[in-house]
Order: structure tokens, then sequence, then C-alpha cells
């Protein structure tokens, strides 16, 4: 819940947020944790739900290194009690900054069982006490909390109430009034009094343990108090039972008060208190080198010399004890002093453990292995300057695209990013539970990519006869068609980053391009190149906004657009393995036998390809067709598609990269024509299980990266201007090299290629850069076409490099549509 990104119709999940804790506690159910997000709470709050027993209601302040949750009458709007508990069971209250409302008591147990109220910042002015546990309740625990009352008491439990644990708590200013108070327990705190009682049991307890207390009556060290019988340190009223014990307790005698009063008699020095009674046997009497926290948020009373006697010297025995302390740190072994407490000898006394001077901590982001390609890990460990007995500290993660941190003591945290490219955590370590900000801290980045879902050639839009539009109306110039992208494989709508199409321009009255535009308006850069009166197919792969992919037409006349889906990218599905080309078919060589009119050809990838892909690209050519016609790439043993993917005329060679299903290594291709056609294939990669070698995952980033026209992008040329014949340049690929030494490198760029203004005929060839250069091509063009064609190619050093093997010039374009990754785990 929060109290600034709530919405009206919350249903408490982190998109519609609760707007007070209020309405999170009419509804909490056993077992939930409600988690009140930094900001301002005004109001009382009064549960009446409960939990079951090991599945408690929490309801948990997210306090983190920049802000906390506070909770009451904040611009005096409040009056009343902040927190009211009265008949429930099994309720956590965790972590509030709790603000006082005039003279109520802020924080209210009443008549209920195993509550817990934990971490709380508390003060009270005017009120009799900061906490009061009452109405017979049974089983509470007052925990790790900072209470100051001024005047008042920190902690008043009333009669009839029993099972209480206090425990780890510092109170400041004010102490603890337990009255017939059976099997109360008080460990581990820092009770500072203004010359008041500190631990004060008064009636008849049983069952009582008061032990590794530090306990001051003069809380700034000042000197004797004006009135010091009344500045008992603890006092217990009658004669205990069996089974109570107060030990391993460290008294500063400053004030001048009783260091105890029991059973009515009053005792100044220890030895006389030993003797009489036989408790306290492990007790000290000094000054426990003390000191308050100044930097920010309440003083915080820490042991600062290394020869406090606080140090290493408590009972680990205790009941009640922690396994951490008031602001989440594990017990630590000061080197420079003797371990004189039980079991591992180094519990410090009171309520927050000496903890030297902590490193900088560890830090770590990397992919999660799993189905979700987005997922990360995310680490933080916290460092500690001496031995400790187990974890400690409170982190803080930050994950990009989470409204809220997680902050919890876990070192390690598991979150998934909205998007692929760029993803970032911040990690801070908190030594003190965030009540100071002095976080150590880090900020750490990598990427993550989607994973492809095939689909059967499907086609989604041909405004010639009104698929996907109303009409049979061509685009006009400037127009604007959206194509819907259906559900893939079980891949919902919703969920889809980016799609593959197959999109073909026809009928085209001037020569333009086809553009993808943007939400926010912007026209990308071209996808289809076409002349008047031509048909041109190309591939897209182009990012999905609200479920539509929204073709532009960018010329100056009408067009025709087709549009068949070939697959989806997502953060679920396969993973990418880019390969060096390889020529899988050419009818020229063999036999020698084009592709029948009419005709299909089986293609048979199963040497060449793991046997769980379940896509492949392939580059396909047509050349020298004998009539106009298309080419339909689809998966073995289905029915041949409406979709396809080459359009050709007669006597035309022209190129298209296709992304087809894969079924049992095989794939067919068919020649929709009365002519004949040889066909070329070169196989760029296949998508398949990461156990197959395809563990690369797809970043969508739409940029022009080069253009010879303007001298952007291209390197390795010798001059500026157009390509000279038989060049090599190198087009760069646009990704977040900024983002850290943890990145996945970039494998291979997807770059739609174009040729404008050729002088002769030609092809272009695309390979990683500084490789040695593939027989295979990837753009055909003759003199004075502009031709493109998108291209999948291994990257080297972020680089693509392209020949261009024609006898003349030519001006080259890249435009990149995304790029592959390598897998980080």
């Amino acid at each position: 819940m929060s109290s600034t990104d709530c919405a009206p119709a919350a249903d408490g999940s982190e998109q519609a947020p609760y707007c007070t804790i209020s309405a999170a506690a009419a509804v909490a159910q056993p077992g939930q944790t409600v988690l009140v997000q930094p900001g301002n709470y005004p109001e009382s709050v009064t549960v009446t739900r409960s939990g079951a027993e090991g599945a408690p209601i929490t309801f948990r302040a997210v306090n983190t290194d920049r802000s906390s949750a506070q909770v009451g009458n904040i611009g005096d709007t409040v009056v009343g009690t902040v927190f009211t508990l009265t008949g429930v069971h099994d309720v956590v209250v965790e972590g509030f900054v709790i603000r006082e409302t005039a003279t109520a008591i802020p924080v209210v147990v009443n008549a209920s069982t195993r509550v817990t109220v934990d971490g709380i910042t508390a003060r009270a002015s005017r009120a009799p006490a900061v906490v009061q546990v009452t109405g017979n309740s049974t089983g509470v625990t007052i925990s790790r909390s900072w209470l100051a009352p001024s005047g008042g008491l920190a902690l008043r439990i009333d009669p009839g109430v029993s099972g209480t644990v206090v425990v780890n708590n510092q109170l400041y200013l004010g102490g603890l009034l337990a009255t017939d108070a059976p099997g109360l327990v008080v460990t581990n705190n820092t009770v500072l009094t203004n010359c008041l009682r500190a631990i004060d049991v008064a009636g008849t307890s049983t069952g009582l343990s008061i032990q590794n207390n530090i306990v001051r009556t003069s809380p700034f060290h000042a000197a004797t108090c004006t009135t010091p019988q009344n500045a008992t340190a603890i006092a217990v009223a009658v004669p205990p039972t069996a089974g109570t014990v107060a030990d391993y307790n460290l008294i500063d005698a400053i004030s001048g008060g009783p260091l105890y009063q029991w059973a009515g008699t009053a005792y100044s020095d220890l030895s006389s208190f030993q003797a009489a009674t036989g408790q306290g046997g492990h007790d000290l009497v000094a000054d426990p080198l003390i000191a308050g926290t100044t930097s920010g948020g309440p003083r915080v009373f820490i042991p600062t010399d290394p020869a406090s006697p606080a140090v290493d010297s408590a009972n680990a025995s205790a009941p009640g004890v922690t396994r951490t302390d008031m602001v989440g740190n594990p017990h630590s072994d000061n080197p420079a002093m003797p371990n004189t407490g039980t079991g591992n000898g180094f519990h410090d006394r009171g309520a927050v453990e000496a903890q030297g001077s902590p490193g900088n901590g560890q830090y770590d982001l990397r992919q999660k292995p799993g189905d979700d390609s987005f997922a990360v890990t995310a680490t933080g460990i916290p460092q500690f300057a001496w031995p400790v007995d187990g974890e400690g500290g409170v982190i803080a993660y930050s994950f990009d695209g989470k409204r809220y941190p997680v902050v919890t003591s876990a070192r390690s945290v598991a979150s998934s990013f909205r998007q692929a490219g760029r993803g970032c955590v911040s990690i801070a370590i908190s030594h003190d539970g965030f009540r100071r900000a002095d976080p150590k801290r880090s900020s750490l980045c990598t990427r993550v990519g989607t994973r492809y879902t095939p689909s059967a050639p499907t086609r989604l839009l041909d405004t010639r006869a009104a698929i996907g539009t109303a009409t049979t109306t061509p685009v006009p110039a400037d127009g604007e068609v959206a194509v819907p992208i259906p559900a893939v494989g079980g891949v919902p709508t919703a969920d889809v980053i980016a799609v593959v199409l197959n999109l073909t321009v026809t009928a085209p009255t001037r020569s333009g391009f086809i553009s993808v535009r943007a939400p926010g308006g912007e026209v990308g850069s071209s996808s289809v190149n076409f002349v008047a009166n031509e048909t041109v197919p190309n591939l897209v792969m182009t990012k999905v906004h609200g479920g539509v992919v929204r073709l532009v037409n960018r010329s100056g006349g009408t067009v025709h657009l087709l549009a068949d889906l070939q697959g989806v990218y997502s953060r679920q599905g396969s993973g990418f393995k880019t390969l060096d080309p390889t020529r899988v078919l050419d009818t020229r060589t063999g036999s020698g036998l084009p592709l029948a009119a009419n005709g299909e050809r089986r293609l048979d990838l199963s040497g060449k390809l793991p046997a769980d892909v379940t896509a492949a690209i392939l580059n396909v050519t047509v050349t020298a067709p004998t009539a106009a016609g298309v080419l339909s790439v689809y998966p073995d043993g289905t029915p041949a598609p409406l979709a396809s993917n080459l359009n050709f005329v007669a006597r035309q060679t022209i190129p298209n990269l296709v992304v087809v299903p894969v079924v049992a290594g095989k794939v067919m291709i068919r020649n929709t024509s009365s002519g004949t056609t040889h066909v070329i294939a070169d196989l760029a990669g296949y998508f398949g299980s990461a156990a197959s070698g395809a563990d690369q995952t797809y970043v969508p980033s739409e940029d022009r990266v080069a253009d010879s026209r303007d001298d952007s992008g291209w390197l390795r040329v010798l001059h500026p201007g157009p390509f000279p014949a038989f060049a090599v340049g190198s087009a760069p690929i646009a990704s977040d090299t900024w983002c850290g030494t943890g990145c996945p490198p970039v494998t291979a760029g997807v770059l739609n290629l174009t040729v404008t203004e050729p002088t002769a005929a030609g092809v272009l060839t695309a390979y990683p850069s500084g490789a040695a250069r593939p027989t295979a091509s990837n753009v055909n063009f003759v003199a004075g076409e502009t031709a493109s064609n998108l291209v999948v190619s291994k990257a080297a050093g972020e680089y693509v490099d392209v020949f261009n093997n024609s006898s003349g010039t030519a001006h080259l374009i890249a435009d990149q549509s995304g790029y592959f990754i390598a897998s980080a785990f």
C-alpha cells in the first residue's frame, strides 16, 4: 500500500495499492503481509482481523535510506491511539515511525494473543506510556523498538498480562513498569531514564527473567540525580518465586540511585545484592561506554569504546535472545575483548551489538536461469569488520521498472524487468536498520532480452482484400494503418514485446518507404523501400506498443500493404543461436533443376540443426524466375499458407530474410508461379533450447546506425561519400555498452541494410567485423535501384562488416531493428 500511488479501485496490488493502512487492515487474511511503502499516513489504525498460529497478519513498514513509513498525528489531523490491537491474535506490527496524538498512548495491545510489535520508533510527550499491553493479553512481544517518553513510561504492562517478551529495545528517557506479570522476559534492552526507575516489576510475578540489559538512570551521563532514591535501576517488588532470574545486566551507577530494589530492600552495591538474593552473579556495575548516534533519526545508543564491558559478555542462552540485534546485525566477536559470555562467548549486553567499522559490501546482478528471460537475481552481502555468528544487515533493492523497493535481510532477491535491454538495480546495505542515512550502496546494470515463439505464417493485413482493415482502400500518402498482434503459442498479446512480420508493399503509385510509428508519434527509419508500381517484400522485426504495430506510408502516393505474422518475442519461448552464414540450398548446383511452376521443395536441415530447434532464420533468394509469382517458406507437413515470403517478377533476383518454424528439422518451399525459378537459401541461425546452444536473446532497439550519405556510422571507408567498389565498411550495433562490465555481450546485429544510388549491379554481404568474408549474400541490387533486406549477422566487438561486392559505388544505409545478446548465466 502507498499514501501517494494509491488507486480509487484499490486491490492491494503493486499497481493498485490501498491508500490507508486501515483499508488494508480491513481485508487482510492470515499469512498475508501488508507492505506499507514510505510516506505519511495520518490515521489511527484499529486492527480487528486476526491471523493464525504460524501464519500471522503482518503490517510491515518499508523503510529505506531515503524515507520511512510514518503513521499517526501528521499535521495535527489525528486524535487518539495510533495503533490499537484489541481482541486479536497472531498479528505483527513492524517498523513504523509513529507520531503521537496529544495525550493518547500511541500503541495499545488489549486482550490479544501472540501479538508482536517490532522495530517501531515512537515518542510520547504527555501520554502515560508509549506502548501499553493490557486486558489479560498473552504472548505479546515488544522487540527492536525505540520508545521515548517525556516524563512517562516507555512501556507499561498491566495486571493480568502474561508471557510478555521485551527484547532488544531502547527505552529512552523512560522505563518499563510491569505489574503482576507472570512469565515476563526482559532481555538485551538498553534502558536510559531521566532519574526514574528503569526496570520496575511491581506486584507478583512468576518465572521472571531480566538478563543482558544495559541500565543507566541518568541518560546523559550527567551528575548524580537530585533525588537518587527515585532512580533505581532494577526493581522487583515481592520475593520472586523459583525460576526468577536477574543476571548478566550492566548497570551504570552514575545517577547515585539504588542499583536494585528487591522485595522492598534497596541495594546500592553489587556484592550486597548478590549475597542477599543469590541473583546477579554475572552482573556488572560500570560505565557501559555507550554513545548515541547523531546522524539523523532517533539517538540509538551503542558501545563506542572497544573496552566497553557490554561487549562479548552476555548470556547467549537467556530467554528471548534473538539472532540479530535491535538494528538487524548479528552477534559480533570484538577481537580486542575477551569472550566472557556464554555460548559462543561474544554476545553483547544491551540492545545493539558493537560492530566495528563495516566494509562496503559485495554486490552482484545477473540473469536468472528459467522460463522468464527478463528475470534477474540481485545480491547484496554486508561485510562485517569482526567475525559474526550469522547473517545480518538490512538491504534495500530498488529495481528499474518497479514502483517500490524490496527491503529485506535476504542476501539475494529475484526480480523481473518489464522490458528488454538495459536494466539496473540500486542496492543499499544498512547496518542500523536504515535509522540513519549512511548506508553502503552500489548500482548495477545488465541486459536482458526476449525469446521467440514461432507462428505458422498468418496473414494479418491485406488492404486489397479488407483483411485487417474495414475497406479495400489503399493506404494514402503519409497514411497509417494499425496491425493488431494476436496471441501466439500461449503468449498473450499483452506480453508481446516485439513481432516478426513479413511486410509486402504492392501497387505503390510513387516511390517511398514504410516506417513504424512509435507511441510518442515519432516515425522510425525505413523498413521497406519501394519505387512506383513495384511489389517488394521485407522481413520486419519491430516493437509492439499496446498490442499493435502502426505502419506509416512515407511516400507521396498510395500503397497497398500486406503483413504476414511469422512469430513474436516475449519473456518466454526459445533462445537463439547465431551461425556463420551457411548455404543450405542452391538449386543452380547439383541437378541444376529449378523449382517447377506451382512446385514445392522440402529443405532438410536436420543435419545442420539440433533436434529440438523450433525455428530457423534463412536468407532466401529467388533468381532467374521465368514468370512473376510468390515464394512461401513454411513448416514441413502443414498446408501451404496464404502468406508469402518473396514476391518476384520475371528475370528478377530478390532476397528476403525468413524466420520459419521447423518440423523434425525440415521446412517446405513453394513456388506459386506459372514459371520456374531458382532458389538459394543461407542459414543464419536457429531458435531452440539453451541445451541446444540457443541461449541468446533478442533486444529490440530501433535506430539508424550508419548512413554513407552523411558519413555517419560507417568505419574503415577510405573516403567520405558512396562506398567504393569492393569496399568494406563496419556498421556499429547501438547497444547499452555503458550499462557496466557485467552486461552480457552483443552476439549479433539485426539490421535493415539498404542500397541506394548504386552505379552497377552487385550484392551486399554482412558478416562479423574482422572475420573472413563468406560467400553468402544479403542484398541483391541492380544499377540505379534502391534495395533493402533485413540481415541477422554475427557481430564482433559490436560491429558488423558489410562488403559492397560490386564494380560500382553505392550509398549504404543501416537501420538497426535490435541485437542479440549472450546468456550471462
